[in-house]
C-alpha cells in the first residue's frame, strides 16, 4: 500500500513538474484550439448569414423575372427594365460558383432567349453551367446552351455542348433526348456514320425508353 502510495505521488509531482516546465507552450496550444472554436463559429455563422442573403436576393430577382417576362418579346428590341435586372443579376452572380449563382444566370439567358439573342442566351448558359459545375443544374445548363446553338445554326457546337452535357458528373435527366440530339445534328451535317453511331449509343444505353428506342432505330433503318 505504502508503494501505491508513494508511486502515485512521484506520478503527481512528475505531471506538476512537467506542467510548470511547459506551461507556455500548453497555454499556447489552448489558446490556438480556442481560436480556432471561435474561428468555425463565426465562419459557420458568417456562412448562413450570407446564405440566407443570397437566397433572399434570389427570390427578389425571380419575382421581378416573373413581373418582366410576359412583356419580354424578340420584336422589341428595347426593354429598359429587363436590361436593368440583367445588369443587377450580372453583378450579383459574377464568377461565383454554386446552385444560386448558377440559376441567376439562368434568368438572364431565358431573358435574351425570350428576345430570340441566341448568342447572349448561348453564353449564359454556359456561365450558369460553369457556376453549377458541382450541382445538377450543370448538365441542365449545357443542354440548353446547345438549344441556343442550334438555334444560330452553329450545329458543330451544339454537337459538343450535348456530349459534354452527357459526359457530365451529374446525371442529366433527359440524356436519351440528348443523345438522340447528337444523332439528329450529325444527319443535318450530312455525317450519316457518325448519326448512325449516336442512335446506337441510345439503343445501347438506354434499353428501358421504349419511345427513345423505336425513335433511334427508325432513324438507323432510314439510314442504312
Amino acid at each position: 500500500m505504502q508503494n501505491e502510495k508513494q508511486e502515485k505521488e512521484n506520478t503527481t509531482d512528475k505531471i506538476n513538474d512537467f506542467i510548470q516546465r511547459n506551461r507556455k507552450m500548453i497555454f499556447a496550444i489552448f489558446s490556438i484550439i480556442i481560436i480556432l472554436f471561435i474561428g468555425a463559429v463565426v465562419y459557420l455563422a458568417v456562412k448562413d448569414n450570407v446564405d440566407k442573403k443570397t437566397i433572399v436576393k434570389m427570390e427578389e430577382f425571380v419575382e421581378k423575372y416573373d413581373a418582366l417576362i410576359l412583356s419580354i418579346n424578340a420584336e422589341e428590341k428595347e426593354n429598359p427594365e429587363a436590361d436593368l435586372l440583367i445588369t443587377d443579376i450580372e453583378n450579383f452572380a459574377g464568377k461565383r460558383k454554386g446552385i444560386a449563382y448558377s440559376k441567376a444566370w439562368s434568368l438572364i439567358a431565358n431573358i435574351y432567349a425570350k428576345k430570340e439573342d441566341w448568342s447572349k442566351a448561348e453564353d449564359a448558359f454556359i456561365k450558369s453551367s460553369q457556376a453549377g459545375i458541382k450541382t445538377y443544374l450543370g448538365p441542365i445548363s449545357l443542354f440548353n446552351a446547345a438549344a441556343a446553338a442550334e438555334e444560330q445554326g452553329k450545329l458543330e457546337k451544339a454537337i459538343s455542348l450535348l456530349q459534354e452535357c452527357l459526359s457530365h458528373k451529374f446525371e442529366f435527366p433527359s440524356a436519351p433526348r440528348a443523345q438522340f440530339s447528337v444523332g439528329r445534328l450529325y444527319e443535318q451535317l450530312g455525317n450519316k456514320e457518325d448519326a448512325i453511331e449516336a442512335y446506337r449509343t441510345v439503343m445501347i444505353n438506354w434499353p428501358e425508353m421504349p419511345v427513345w428506342q423505336q425513335l433511334a432505330r427508325s432513324r438507323i433503318i432510314v439510314l442504312e
